[in-house]
């Protein structure tokens, strides 16, 4: 796009939807409730609220890059589309067995996650393909038939297909498909070995099912949205974000909905990047709060760490294994239940949980006023000062402190014989060290010391809640950008086109055969560049190129990326070169006299970064203006302090800030506890640097 265009970027959250138009260098940017009956109303709302603040009409807008967490929420909530399952005979009860494998060894009550589908709609076919792609029992049409009569007399909406191998040889899923068309023709149908051609049984009819049980609303949600921006003189493209960080059309979208799971925090993931890049920071961990749930994500060399599988809605302390999984490529990063909305209670054992249930934006939080009773962290921000009641939102949502402080009085401070002060700091001090610990658990997974880390924070809650995250860390500086309130929605707008194609073929160094290898690869490229090529036809576009390697008797595969040239000329020695200094740097040193495997083949097909230039920073000079004072709880003594109050629009590049303090914006607070002193950068980023 032209350094002239305007294009809008929109990120559906699960209380607030967030609205970014970009003309040239200029932002306007909004909040609206999100609509959950029909979420492309706050979309409208927020887009006649960005034209108007910037004079400029919806027509003029060239490109929409959308992001949401409507897939996640739906998988969470369980609120998909009736769907079936069919797999190979005798397979029928993987998603239910899992791995067997126990994220808690000694817990004998331990419960795991029910599956997606129930079984009684998981459906069984005899055949069976080997891992070498031969047909061992071919399956019989007249079978199928009988099957999908079965299937249309119950009335489901959508079909998931996923064999045994399919990943190799899918002729047995394409004549499911073909009959499913055939019977079914307004059924929707997802398949395998296009959602995910990847060994691994479990998380593979995992995703397709996620998949399938999405589509529906997704499909159904993309079509109302682009009939609305239509009928509104949007007739400029809409793409969607997708969970590795890059952007897809809105007809792959609705294709592969499942690609769209983390597709909100992905767009953070992407704005912390590149605001790492511009300070010339190489460990960043990003911090993105909204108002139901908290994203925290390791970014190493200013590119976010990636996976190809993660886990939906992990219910036992963050572990591994608790959660579904789902096999795509994704920006690696763990999410939980803690937000601006998120919900107190007191348990069995007279403890004060927060979260995952969140009272979103209807009815929202008590001081919303509008029919939420229970405590919400935002209830607890209120009273503890660190929100304004009259200027939240940019005083477009007047909040009620006496309802917050009912509601904390009666759901916490009644039950624990806490005043209601002690209740909201009790509230707020768990679902800080509920966020902290989760940043802990994902450090360990990737071998991190967060100590050696800055903290970029944003979404709308975060900037409230960092300082103190900091603390509990042990890190020393916090970014917060501007913008913050609205990061994802402007990393939608910078991140690429891009499209990751992946394939399981199974073979060994000593089994090297690199006429295949070159064939594999070649076809990945044509099918991730082909995606591309559907969102831009005239891009330059970049290959990364990825192969998954283990020693044989190994469980799990790692990364090792190869040259365009390297893809192009495989060489078994070279590739296990290659190994040996990735597997070195993770482990220490190679392993003599194993033979190594390659499980997945990996093509990842993208438009050029945006350039960023590096900053020369501020160490900092005259102090802000200062508008006023406040009232702000300190969590060091317990005590309500005078904290000094700034207009982030009022503080000038190099303007000095010291805690206690709040600096006020209208899409959030940033809050600098006593020990924090605050530098504005001629970005506008807030520099925050605690004393130790």
């Amino acid at each position: 796009m032209s350094a002239s265009s305007v294009r809008l970027g929109v990120d559906i959250g699960g209380t607030f939807t967030d609205v970014v138009l970009e003309s040239g260098q200029d932002f306007y940017s909004t909040k609206v409730l999100t609509t959950y009956s029909a979420p492309e109303n706050a979309i409208i709302e927020g887009l006649h609220k960005v034209c108007e603040l910037s004079g400029l009409k919806p027509s003029v807008i060239e490109q929409i890059i959308h992001g949401t967490t409507l897939a996640t929420n739906a998988l969470i909530e369980r609120r998909g589309a009736k769907t079936a399952f069919i797999t190979t005979d005798g397979f029928r009860d993987v998603i239910e067995m899992r791995t067997e494998s126990r994220f808690e060894q000694y817990d004998l009550n331990l419960q795991l996650p029910e599956p997606l589908l129930p079984r009684h709609r998981r459906y069984t076919l005899a055949e069976r393909i080997n891992a070498k792609g031969e047909v061992m029992i071919e399956l019989q049409r007249q079978d199928v038939e009988e099957l999908v009569d079965q299937i249309a007399a119950a009335g489901y909406e959508s079909v998931a297909v996923g064999f045994l191998h399919s990943y190799v040889n899918d002729v047995h899923e394409q004549l499911v498909v073909e009959v499913l068309k055939d019977k079914l023709p307004n059924a929707m149908v997802s398949v395998s070995s296009e959602v995910s051609p990847q060994m691994r049984e479990y998380e593979r009819f995992n995703t397709v099912i996620a998949n399938a049980y999405i589509k529906p609303l997704m499909k159904s949600y993309l079509g109302r949205l682009s009939d609305r921006l239509g009928n509104e003189g949007v007739g400029c493209s809409i793409f969607l974000m997708h969970s590795g960080g890059g952007i897809i059309s809105i007809d792959s979208a609705a294709e592969f909905p499942v690609r769209l799971v983390e597709s909100g925090p992905a767009g953070g993931a992407v704005f912390a990047a590149n605001i790492a890049a511009r300070y010339g920071l190489d460990k960043v961990l990003s911090f993105d709060m909204g108002g139901t749930t908290a994203k925290i994500c390791l970014i190493k060399n200013q590119t976010p760490k990636t996976s190809r599988v993660f886990e939906v809605a992990r219910t036992y302390r963050f572990k591994k294994g608790s959660g579904m999984p789902i096999s795509i490529p994704v920006i690696d990063m763990v999410e939980i239940g803690a937000g601006g909305g998120s919900l107190a209670r007191v348990d069995n054992l007279r403890q004060i949980r927060v979260g995952p249930e969140s009272a979103g934006s209807e009815p929202g939080p008590a001081c919303y006023g509008r029919g939420g009773e229970r405590p919400a962290v935002t209830d607890a921000d209120l009273v503890l000062g660190k929100l304004d009641a009259d200027n939240f939102a940019g005083g477009s949502i007047i909040l009620d402190v006496n309802g917050s402080a009912k509601a904390l009085s009666r759901h916490l401070g009644e039950e624990l014989n806490m005043d209601t002060e002690t209740a909201a700091f009790g509230l707020v001090e768990v679902v800080d060290e509920n966020m902290a610990n989760a940043a802990r658990v994902h450090a360990v997974e990737n071998g991190e010391d967060l100590a050696e880390y800055t903290m970029i924070a944003f979404g709308g809650a975060a900037p409230l809640h960092a300082s103190r995250l900091c603390e509990k860390l042990g890190m020393d500086r916090l970014l917060i950008p501007p913008g913050a309130g609205v990061g994802s929605a402007i990393g939608f707008l910078r991140a690429p086109f891009s499209f990751e194609a992946t394939r399981s073929v199974y073979m060994k160094l000593s089994d090297f055969d690199a006429p295949l290898i070159k064939k594999i690869l070649q076809e990945l490229e044509v099918e991730a560049t082909r995606f591309v090529r559907s969102c831009d036809s005239n891009a330059n576009i970049l290959t990364d190129t990825k192969m998954y390697m283990r020693y044989s008797g190994q469980g799990w595969e790692i990364p090792v990326s190869l040259t365009p040239q390297q893809a192009k000329n495989p060489d078994a020695e070279l590739f296990q070169q290659l190994f040996d200094t990735e597997y070195t740097k993770l482990f220490g040193r190679p392993v003599e006299g194993i033979d190594v495997e390659i499980t997945v083949w990996s093509v990842n097909a993208t438009t050029p970064p945006q350039a960023v230039e590096r900053l020369a920073e501020h160490a900092g000079a005259d102090a802000a203006t200062v508008t006023g004072t406040r009232r702000l709880h300190n969590p060091a003594t317990g005590n309500m302090d005078e904290a000094v109050v700034v207009e982030r629009n009022a503080i000038k590049s190099g303007n000095q800030v010291s805690g206690p303090a709040v600096i006020t914006e209208d899409e959030t607070t940033i809050i600098l506890p006593a020990g924090f002193n605050g530098v504005s950068q001629s970005d506008g980023c807030m520099d925050l640097r605690r004393e130790r």
